[in-house]
């Protein structure tokens, strides 16, 4: 039913992880949120040294969506966030558009990937080594 939702969505509050991937394949704009306890993440923050948690942001390498973590998730925050998200046309398209161009490139040469991955293992299989077409 996820997916329903999302293609039935206007705008998307959701979660860090791979429900921020299918979101942005579904072009939705979206806010992340995501509370640890307090010392998970100090654990977490400590033990990895990375700019974003969410996955559009860190295939972008730079900020596309806006990341509430620990004391900013605050439901006032979210929802002058969500409303911005919901009415702003600039904000969404601002997202839409670069969720479109990062599709475009996770898809550059997928057949291409996919046809080395097979060969690979048949050749892992049987010993032999594939002619390239």
């Amino acid at each position: 039913q996820t997916r329903a939702a999302l293609a039935a969505a206007d705008a998307v509050l959701v979660a860090s992880g791979t429900a921020t991937l299918e979101t942005m394949l579904f072009s939705k704009p979206m806010l992340v949120c995501y509370r640890l306890s307090p010392i998970s993440y100090r654990l977490f923050k400590r033990k990895l040294q990375v700019p974003y948690v969410s996955l559009p942001n860190l295939l972008a390498d730079h900020a596309v969506v806006e990341e509430l973590l620990q004391e900013q998730v605050q439901v006032d925050v979210l929802v002058d966030k969500m409303t911005a998200l919901l009415f702003d046309a600039e904000v969404r398209a601002q997202q839409q558009n670069t969720f479109l161009a990062l599709h475009d490139k996770l898809a550059q040469n997928a057949d291409h990937q996919a046809a080395q991955v097979v060969m690979q293992v048949i050749k892992e299989q049987s010993g032999q080594e594939l002619i390239h077409v």
